[in-house]
């Protein structure tokens, strides 16, 4: 019967404290009702059962309410954290943009470069451009091998001994391999 009384007291108390939970209303102004000892218990005072029963209720109301504060501030550091990780993610993504822009400017700076140059060995005559691309790493001088016009291109590789030129004609052939 003890135990029967007890679950319907703390019902009692637990469906009132859900709904209040359930409907997001200040849960401080609620508990704080059960802070103070109710004046129902004056003259319970010489049953035991009752008194334990009042102070228990009145414990837990307090860690209830104490959790309830600790949860609210918890919000307020989770929107803080919040507010702190959108600032940061703006910071990133302006600095991520940022790096693309230059990266594509210096992308473009080495393409206006190679085109340069390139426009130089077409200009040149063969037998000049075959001896200064013999003197080049091969990977550097097929990538030239490769933006020149192609007539001068052969004629070029003509210009290199025989042992060059196939070095070459195979770098160019890997770099094309490679890009695919």
């Amino acid at each position: 019967m003890r135990k029967s009384w007890l679950s319907l007291l703390t019902l009692g108390f637990a469906l009132p404290a859900i709904a209040v939970i359930w409907t997001s209303q200040d849960t401080s102004r609620f508990f704080a009702a059960f802070a103070e000892p109710p004046d129902l218990l004056r003259g319970c005072t010489d049953v035991p059962e009752a008194m334990a029963l009042a102070t228990e209720l009145r414990d837990r109301a307090l860690r209830v309410e104490r959790y309830m504060q600790s949860i609210d501030e918890k919000k307020a550091e989770l929107a803080a954290a919040e507010r702190a990780l959108v600032v940061k993610l703006t910071e990133l993504r302006a600095q991520k943009n940022g790096l693309e822009t230059r990266r594509d400017t210096d992308t473009a700076a080495v393409r206006s470069d190679i085109d340069r140059l390139v426009a130089v060995y077409d200009q040149m005559k063969p037998v000049e451009a075959a001896a200064v691309l013999t003197n080049l790493p091969a990977d550097f001088a097929a990538e030239i091998l490769m933006r020149v016009q192609p007539e001068t291109g052969a004629k070029i590789i003509a210009s290199v001994e025989p042992r060059q030129a196939a070095m070459l004609t195979a770098q160019m052939g890997a770099r094309n391999v490679r890009n695919r």
